[in-house]
């Protein structure tokens, strides 16, 4: 990443300021090397984003990191607040802004990763040096338990921030759940994606502090309608008729708040995350005929059954009542329906020689009541997969609209 120093019109919190921001002690795993993929622009032209290294705009209505096309890895990561001090947090807030204006362009946080006071820690971490911005988005959310009354919140907590429910079958692991704040990095190379989320921890140092992370890998879901739409870890296409981020009509009506239920929400969206483990020994043993049974689709093209090409319009009722696919269409749903970003993991075994693998599951949607909490429901009662995964963690977060120019900062219409 090329160092650039500060000027006035883009200010960053001085080395002064910064000196307590190391040590925050992040387990983090190793990553491999990203792989190619394809960066779609507004004009739908394709471009190697191995050969661009292209920066994604970290300005405008929207955040980043949502409609955007899907990067190769993520890292994820929610903190729970130390801070009681409000003044705290927003300062907080905003320089969490400032340096993730510079991480996303490929730019170094405040000073630098060398060439400054040799008595202090450096600014920046210094492990994404020389490496292109690699569509970094880095993209805040904002948990229930934010607006407990610490922080005079308690009245601006948005109707449709609700408390999930306890599905059937959830096997959830506080460790793993929840979460005050939020950041999603996404990025085509991991090594960029883990040097964001490590440098605003090292920033929150004292003030915040990780309450558990995620890795991952392999995108399950794809925002990008000309690009070939990947495989889950059961070796199924995955996000078939996903929300493109080109369909202004269908993210208007499904994905980004009107603002009519919390004004500050405006723009914003909402997110849930569940971390679902995948039993991949047991999946490994199924015979074909009834894996493809079990999602609606065949396993070589991605047809739904009874069609012939994988975006071929699905006849449910030609599908087994407890197929995956049926059972989470919007049909069955009421019309209900959410942008996906999921990513895959494995985060080694379990102690019994069965890997600890699965799906991240990403969701964003106007409101959870009528996107995911209805689909999740259906599922959870009678859905054929849930022999062979399980839900472990949990977590929803109010995403807030995006920065609009250098003077604004994350949350700023929340705080007002």
């Amino acid at each position: 990443m090329t160092t650039v120093r500060e000027t006035s019109e883009n200010p960053s919190p001085s080395r002064r300021a910064v000196i307590g921001w190391g040590g925050a002690g992040l387990a983090l795993g190793a990553a491999a090397a990203g792989g190619v993929t394809a960066a779609v622009t507004g004009r739908k032209d394709v471009a190697t984003v191995a050969d661009t290294g292209s920066a994604v705009p970290f300005h405008g209505p929207h955040q980043a990191g949502i409609a955007t096309a899907v990067q190769d890895r993520l890292h994820f990561a929610a903190f729970d607040v130390k801070t009681k001090d409000r003044a705290e947090l927003i300062q907080l807030l905003k320089d969490w802004t400032r340096a993730a204006e510079r991480m996303t362009a490929g730019r170094e946080v405040g000073e630098g990763a060398y060439g400054g006071l040799p008595e202090a820690p450096p600014d920046d971490t210094g492990e994404a040096l020389g490496l292109k911005p690699s569509r970094l988005t880095l993209t805040i959310g904002f948990g229930p338990s934010l607006f407990d009354g610490r922080f005079g919140l308690a009245d601006r907590r948005p109707a449709a921030l609700v408390d999930l429910p306890k599905f059937p079958k959830d096997n959830l692991d506080p460790a793993r759940s929840d979460g005050d704040l939020c950041i999603q990095a996404c990025a085509d190379d991991p090594q960029v994606a883990v040097h964001a989320i490590r440098n605003l921890a090292r920033i929150g140092f004292g003030k915040v502090a990780v309450r558990w992370s995620q890795l991952g890998f392999g995108k399950t879901s794809s925002t990008t309608p000309d690009a070939q739409t990947p495989r889950n870890l059961f070796g199924f296409k995955d996000g078939t008729r996903n929300i493109a981020g080109t369909e202004t009509d269908r993210l208007d009506r499904f994905v980004w708040v009107s603002g009519k239920d919390a004004s500050w929400m405006d723009g914003g969206s909402y997110m849930v995350a569940r971390r679902i483990r995948m039993h991949i020994e047991t999946w490994d043993r199924t015979p074909l005929a009834e894996q493809e049974d079990i999602f609606g689709r065949d396993k070589q093209e991605g047809a739904p059954v009874g069609k012939a090409k994988e975006h071929d319009e699905p006849f449910l009722k030609a599908m087994k009542p407890d197929s995956h696919v049926r059972l989470a269409h919007p049909d069955s749903n009421g019309g209900a329906t959410i942008l996906r970003r999921g990513y895959s993991f494995t985060d080694g075994t379990d102690g019994l020689g069965r890997l600890e693998a699965g799906l991240f599951f990403l969701a964003y949607q106007r409101d959870v009541r009528t996107g995911f909490i209805p689909v999740q429901t259906s599922l959870a009662r009678s859905d054929a997969l849930n022999e062979y995964t399980q839900h472990v963690g949990s977590a929803i977060f109010a995403i807030p609209p995006g920065v609009r120019n250098t003077d604004d900062w994350w949350g700023r219409e929340l705080f007002a």
